[in-house]
């Protein structure tokens, strides 16, 4: 597992090594003894997994303290462009976005920390996404940042004139109006 630096603090990317062979591969996608080795220590308490189709788009969202939630996104199946935009008031990257392709054929995996936003949208024909959290959901500490939000001017490699955004997803606020407080 080889973990690689993005330009923004503590945002990192994580290769597995992948073992193949005439059967398939094999590779551990979580271990909590290497991570640790890197010097990140984490305690997950949930998974969730989603299924979309091509042209949806889920997000900008993000959970207040104490809430706050790290996560590590993984593609089961198809490819995403993930994207995270840096809440953290005191970080020097504060409102600078990443994004990325993840996909189950790169087995890349996006971890993400507390004072994130995070979206994807779907650039295959589908895609079933994982993601580990160290937080449990709750509702009322919930946040958002629109998805086409000018100022951040994100490239989520689709159109989105026709992209599949839930209602709730449309009305989210501004970045420079969202509740954050990291």
């Amino acid at each position: 597992m080889a973990i690689e630096t993005t330009p923004i603090q503590d945002l990192v990317i994580i290769n597995p090594t992948v073992f193949e062979d005439a059967r398939g591969y094999f590779f551990e996608a979580y271990n909590q003894n290497a991570i640790a080795a890197e010097g990140i220590n984490i305690n997950f308490v949930q998974d969730n997994q989603s299924f979309s189709k091509r042209g949806t788009l889920r997000g900008l969202h993000y959970q207040n303290p104490p809430f706050a939630q790290t996560k590590l996104v993984r593609v089961l199946q198809g490819e995403i462009m993930d994207v995270v935009v840096d809440l953290r008031k005191e970080s020097p990257t504060y409102g600078q976005h990443f994004t990325i392709k993840l996909s189950a054929e790169n087995k890349k995996q996006l971890l993400i920390p507390q004072g994130f936003a995070h979206g994807f949208s779907v650039l295959s024909e589908t895609a079933t996404v994982l993601y580990k959290c160290d937080q449990f959901y709750n509702k009322a500490s919930e946040g958002g940042i629109r998805f086409d939000d000018p100022l951040l001017n994100i490239d989520w490699g689709i159109d989105l004139k026709a992209a599949i955004v839930s209602e709730k997803d449309q009305i989210l606020p501004l970045f420079k109006d969202c509740n954050s407080e990291f």
